[in-house]
């Protein structure tokens, strides 16, 4: 054992913030720790907080970590100031590995291990502080334990100990969950650091680039952020941190970066130790470590001098209805963008390349989404009920849970067992819950276990609860038996996971409930395991390589995929682009329709099918699995009422115009429409179809209820049935042809037809202009001047007045001049005012 090392300590800034945080605890029990980057706050504060150095009472502390990278590198660096090895006084424990003895006073645990624990010890005993380290990740697990702790504290544990520590967070918002109601919060404790100056260089692509979709990033800007890396080599000095948002984009930059005078490194949640180790240790060779988000806090990489900023980050996304959730690539917040560039200035000044423009940045996210709103809640709201909160309405979250996504949350418990439908936790739940999986993946392990052996249920969720690489291919059977095989990173990662699940499998009774049955064989187990976590991607096929799940959702796989020719197939992971109305499959298994059947038995229904499908009614009795239909046959005596119900469907999706509109149907739908406009009151609004389709009562029966399909309402005439819209009951029908009249007679003697199709100007009157001679005033209907188009002699405009005693004043002499020549048979006199109004020519006038 080596000396505290007492120097390393003192030069902690967090240090000179510890008396006043001694003092929140010791007076309220909760604070908010405010500290930037590199001031020790992960790991100063929870040795002093335990007695471990600074004189206090001893104590036994907990701090919680959103990652198991930086969990385990704050245990070192402490048991490091501590000169002692891990699992003495500090210990860590993350899912799967453990290193701590009965001597551990502080013990740092990833926020899933520590939700585990309040579940199975609600009291946290033996625990005196919790620390929620970077609670500004907004992480579900994290808010989740928050909430839980905060709970203990109120109901079984006031003297337990809270601090909410972040580098950049809303102090506000977490001193007033903190403080649970009390006035003014959680006292709020800030720590000054020491930052070296960070310089900020915009370097936005040359180029527009494709903004990100799904897990797709424009392999431009990949491109440009691997030369952007390159002119930081060359313009600086130091290590080069680069942030991207996946381990894919790692490495497709990595392989860019050939031939770069450094050691290309890459650092993510799923690198193994030995690579972590290597990123978080002093070399003597120049690096660029090209990083995911788990670098930006937590964690201090030495020799970084310069950080290369893609711009991105990845977050959790869900599409309820499809039964589809998948990370997506987004533009990281402002908050995230100046953690990131906080690792440039933690040793020295340094540099930030940041690859966009600065007047992007103002348009950012201040603040990443919290998780809460936007992932799949079906983890948390097992979590809740377990708690005995199934609503988590008693819970001091930050954010509430979108009542949406609880309600998506509680059927998928409900259809694999883990709640009743009123949300109570089942004993089955209540295990599910403590196996560290979503609900999904509880429910394929412990009903697989019983068909396929708690072994191959244990490895086949395994590779469900982090896919596969992608050169695995498409296949989850074959990509089970290269995993087997293989000596890669990932396999090392399955093996450790699949025999954690195996021992979890053993140790939950409900390992042993009744499964779908016996199933022998790589590809029958993995589609049945596939599809008892998901039931609701079983996918039958429609054609070659393209399929229907029963989420209702289109499928398809891509060109080359063995998959193309099963008749069935249990999706286990697909993603879908914006515009596509397909989703592509990922990873999928072969499956049989018993098996689909089996594991999705809660999606089976059976019943009367009626509705307007293709353009006409369809009716059938069908068997159904989910959106697949499994038996159809046609209905001879369908339900009238759903009869009526899917023709009012086709014509609200197809339109009125499914009815037979006869020229004086449509005429009248123009007058009535105008009479609607101009008097109101008791005359019907019949321009908008989606207003006439709610009356249809009113206007369309007895017809409507008579038809059985298309043809039968394209013998419905649609004028006879608006005229049962007229207001018969007050008497004012009878004015319809004195207030809105089909014909107007003009001085001729010709009954002319008036428009009134204009949806909001004056009726029309088009009519030839020596039949209005002597006419001094315009004609109204309604109240209103009609708007007269004034046409020659051949029937073309001339044209157009509201006010007919000025055109004859004025305009006629003008139209008078241009048109008597053109038209030299036609009268054309001085005074229109006291000429004889005609329709014919001047010879045709003297005979």
């Amino acid at each position: 054992m080596t000396a505290i090392r007492q120097a390393d300590l003192d030069a902690l800034p967090v240090r000179e913030a510890l008396p006043e945080l001694v003092s929140a605890l010791d007076g309220h029990g909760a604070a908010v720790l405010c500290a930037p980057p590199g001031t020790g706050k992960t790991t100063l504060v929870p040795l002093v907080l335990a007695g471990l150095v600074g004189g206090g009472p001893r104590r036994r502390v907990v701090v919680a970590e959103p990652r198991r990278i930086a969990a385990r590198a704050a245990a070192r660096r402490m048991a490091w100031l501590l000169g002692e090895q891990v699992g003495g006084s500090v210990g860590f424990t993350v899912r799967g590995e453990r290193v701590a003895g009965p001597g551990t006073v502080v013990e740092v645990v990833t926020t899933g291990v520590l939700l585990q624990r309040l579940q199975r010890d609600q009291e946290l005993s033996g625990v005196d502080v919790v620390i929620l380290d970077e609670c500004h990740e907004r992480h579900l697990d994290a808010d989740t334990v928050a909430a839980f702790l905060l709970d203990v504290r109120e109901t079984l544990r006031p003297e337990l100990r809270l601090v909410a520590a972040s580098a950049t967070t809303d102090a506000a918002g977490w001193a007033r969950v903190l403080g649970h109601g009390r006035p003014g919060g959680a006292p709020v404790v800030a720590a000054a650091g020491v930052s070296y100056p960070v310089e900020t260089v915009w370097a936005p692509p040359a180029r527009p680039v494709r903004p990100p979709h799904g897990m797709r990033v424009d392999p431009t800007q990949l491109t440009h952020v691997a030369s952007v890396v390159r002119r930081a080599l060359a313009e600086r000095s130091g290590d080069v941190l680069c942030f991207l948002p996946g381990v894919g984009e790692l490495a497709r930059v990595a392989g860019q970066l050939g031939g770069v005078d450094a050691e290309v490194l890459q650092i993510h949640g799923r690198a193994p130790a030995a690579v972590q180790d290597a990123a978080l240790a002093p070399s003597a060779h120049r690096r660029v470590i090209l990083a995911t988000a788990v670098a930006e806090s937590s964690l201090t990489v030495p020799g970084v001098r310069v950080v290369v900023d893609s711009g991105l980050a990845r977050e959790p996304r869900v599409d309820h209805a499809r039964g589809l959730g998948a990370l997506a690539t987004v533009r990281a917040s402002r908050a995230a963008g100046r953690q990131r560039a906080g690792r440039a200035g933690r040793e020295a000044p340094g540099a930030v390349y940041r690859c966009w423009s600065e007047a992007e940045d103002g348009r950012l996210p201040a603040f990443p989404s919290p998780e809460i709103r936007i992932a799949d809640l079906a983890q948390f709201a097992l979590q809740a009920a377990c708690w005995g909160d199934p609503d988590a309405a008693g819970l001091a979250l930050p954010d509430p849970p979108p009542a949406g996504a609880m309600a998506a949350a509680r059927e998928v418990l409900v259809a694999v067992g883990a709640v009743t439908p009123d949300g109570r936790a089942t004993p089955r739940g209540v295990g599910m819950s403590r196996l560290g999986l979503h609900p999904r993946l509880a429910r394929a392990l412990l009903d697989g276990a019983a068909a396929v052996g708690p072994g191959r249920a244990a490895e086949l969720v395994a590779l469900l609860s982090e896919e596969p690489p992608r050169e695995y291919g498409d296949d989850l059977a074959a990509a089970w038996r290269r995993a087997r095989a293989g000596g890669d990173a990932y396999a090392t990662r399955w093996r450790a996971e699949a025999t954690r699940l195996r021992r979890s499998a053993d140790s939950t009774a409900a390992a042993t409930a009744g499964g779908p049955g016996a199933v022998s064989g790589d590809d029958a187990a993995a589609g049945l395991v596939a599809a008892l976590a998901f039931p609701e991607r079983v996918a039958k096929a429609k054609g070659e390589g393209a399929f229907l799940m029963a989420s209702g959702t289109a499928a398809e796989l891509g060109d080359g995929s063995r998959l193309r020719s099963a008749p069935w197939l249990a999706v286990a992971v697909a993603d879908r682009g914006p515009h596509s109305a397909s989703a592509r499959v990922r990873l999928g298994a072969v499956l049989d329709e018993d098996t689909a059947r089996a594991a999705a038995a809660h999606l089976l229904a059976s019943g009367d099918e009626v509705r307007w499908e293709d353009g006409d009614v369809i009716a059938r009795a069908t068997h159904r699995l989910g959106a697949i239909a499994l038996a159809v046959r046609p209905l001879k005596n369908p339900d009238p009422t759903l009869v009526r119900a899917a023709l009012l469907e086709g014509l609200r999706s197809d339109g009125l115009g499914l009815l037979r509109w006869t020229p004086d149907a449509r005429a009248l739908r123009a007058r009535l429409g105008f009479l609607h406009r101009t008097l109101g009151g008791a005359w019907p609004d019949v321009a908008d179809d989606a207003g006439l389709l709610a009356r249809a009562d009113d206007w369309l029966e007895p017809e409507l209820s008579r038809a059985r399909r298309r043809a039968d309402l394209a013998r419905i005439d649609a004028g006879q049935a608006l005229n049962r819209l007229l207001p018969w009951a007050t008497g004012e029908a009878a004015r319809l042809d004195e207030l809105a009249p089909e014909r107007i007679e003009v001085p001729s003697g010709s009954r002319i037809r008036v428009d009134y199709s204009a949806e909001h100007g004056q009726p029309v009157l088009a009519v030839k202009l020596q039949e209005l001679f002597g006419l001094a005033e315009t004609p109204r209907v309604a109240g209103v001047p009609v708007l007269v188009h004034l046409l020659s002699p051949a029937g073309r405009p001339a044209a157009v007045t509201a006010d007919l005693a000025s055109f004859w004043r004025g305009g006629y002499l003008a139209v008078r001049a241009e048109l008597r020549g053109r038209y030299p048979k036609h009268p054309w006199p001085q005074d229109p005012a006291t000429a004889e109004p005609t329709r014919h020519t001047n010879a045709r006038l003297r005979r």
